[in-house]
């Protein structure tokens, strides 16, 4: 590299971020941001004009490696002198040793338990000898959590934002890795999270998303360092996600606004959690459940700590006990093993449960996963074309599922003044509602559905 040009002092200095992957990586990424703040970072939207670029990049599945790779190639190619590239995120964590060997640009690699450390590591790269190799800040075992006094950095639209109330996961999921890069399941306190929520909503958030690798599995952890494992679950024990979701629905002071599940796993509901949903009104009759399958021959492949009749039951007391309920869900297709039976059996599933909101993504082989190593991989070719049938059948259903709403009054928060999104639809991942005349920004409107774009709604402000 040629000889850096004298580094602005630190007031002046600024951070630019480029954050994939999931919901909770860019809570991650807002850690990372506030704690820059907090030391006199600037944060800018513009990677050009920073001083500093972070690519906060996903290590899911291979199509998020790939585009992680590629934004911080991309990023490597624009750095001017004196400019610092850093990478942190999922692929960070899981192969800093192999990309530091491959990536000479990147200056430094932040692991998940060093977010909260990012300003101060910001501050050592540029007091830093310029020929020094990049520096590999990554620990093995991720044990953080963040605490409501965690600086953030919104980056969330002023009206909606993400919280996240535990961390890590415990799930044995054949397919996936997560738990070896983020850790065990770790709540964070009733207290802890109430208390970000009320101050979000003192800023003008009108949606709060709660998230986790498994929400509905949120203080479990707690309650069984002090009864042991394999107990019941007793809410006396400890806190539960129905007692945080009972708190979190008295805040706000009289103004409305939502709270969204998002991320439970079917094995950790109960009756209790479906009355608590109920019986809010704040909390929105929206459940994202992931299932993977419904075979019950991949479902024990897959290790999802469940079975079909499980699934069959729940969906019935979801459905019965929660009023207008909307379900969204996502399935693997070309798991190792899959046979056309398989893959029939779930299309049937599909056809018949009629999921509002529902997402397919073909198997990936996951490095260091139990299913990348197992026998009767799925060729490429036939996971797409499973694929394919799998979203044409949806989109069927969808299109019909929309239709049936033209000529109802909806409720709508606005993202744009012609864009918005129903009680049912989550943000970046479900449907929106196109408005036929403009409404303010970041409120909640009453409209009139007058028509359909497959998935999305055509409606007209009242």
């Amino acid at each position: 590299m040629p000889p850096a040009t004298p580094s602005p002092s630190a007031a002046t200095r600024k951070v630019g971020m480029i954050s994939l992957g999931c919901a909770k990586n860019l809570v991650d990424a807002e850690v990372m941001l506030g704690d820059a703040a907090t030391r006199g970072y600037e944060i800018t939207p513009h990677a050009d004009d920073a001083d500093i670029i972070v690519v906060n990049t996903c290590g899911f599945i291979d199509t998020a490696k790939q585009e992680s790779i590629d934004a911080i190639l991309e990023a490597g190619a624009k750095l001017r002198d004196g400019q610092k590239l850093v990478v942190s995120g999922c692929l960070s964590q899981r192969y800093s040793t192999e990309l530091r060997n491959e990536l000479p640009e990147v200056h430094a690699f932040i692991g998940l338990d060093q977010v909260a450390q990012a300003g101060t590591i910001f501050d050592t790269l540029f007091n830093a000898d310029q020929e020094e190799s990049a520096v590999n800040l990554v620990t093995r075992g991720s044990r953080y959590i963040p605490d409501y006094t965690t600086p953030k950095f919104q980056l969330t639209p002023g009206h909606t934002a993400y919280v996240k109330i535990a961390e890590g996961c415990n799930h044995p999921c054949s397919f996936c890795v997560i738990p070896q890069m983020r850790g065990r399941h770790r709540s964070r306190t009733i207290d802890s999270v109430v208390r970000e929520v009320r101050e979000r909503l003192a800023t003008g958030v009108r949606e709060i998303n709660l998230i986790s690798q498994d929400t509905t599995y949120y203080g479990m952890d707690l309650w069984e360092q002090k009864a042991g494992p394999r107990q019941p679950v007793d809410s006396s024990r400890g806190p539960t996600l129905v007692s945080l979701l009972d708190e979190l629905a008295n805040l706000g002071d009289g103004e409305e606004f939502w709270i969204r599940l998002l991320y439970t796993h079917p094995a950790h509901w109960s009756d209790e959690l479906i009355a608590a949903i109920a019986r809010n009104p704040r909390v929105v009759p929206y459940i994202d459940m992931p299932l993977q399958h419904i075979h019950q021959d991949l479902l024990g492949t897959m290790k999802r700590e469940t079975s079909r009749q499980h699934i069959e039951d729940l969906i019935l007391r979801l459905r019965a006990g929660i009023p207008n309920l909307a379900i969204r869900t996502t399935f693997i297709v070309g798991f190792p093993g899959e046979t056309e039976e398989h893959f029939e059996s779930l299309l049937e599933f599909i056809e018949r449960v009629r999921f509002e909101r529902l997402g397919v993504f073909a198997y990936s082989r996951e490095e260091g996963s139990r299913a990348a190593k197992m026998e009767d991989q799925i060729p490429t070719a036939t996971k797409n074309r499973r694929h394919r049938r799998a979203m044409k059948l949806q989109q069927k259903i969808a299109a019909e599922l929309a239709a049936a709403q033209v000529g109802r009054p909806i409720r709508v928060l606005t993202e744009s003044p012609r864009v918005g999104r129903t009680m049912h639809d989550a943000p970046e991942v479900d449907c929106k509602v196109i408005l036929e005349s403009d409404a303010p920004v970041g409120r909640f409107i009453d409209a009139r559905v007058t028509g359909t774009q497959v998935y999305d709604l055509v409606a007209r402000p009242l």
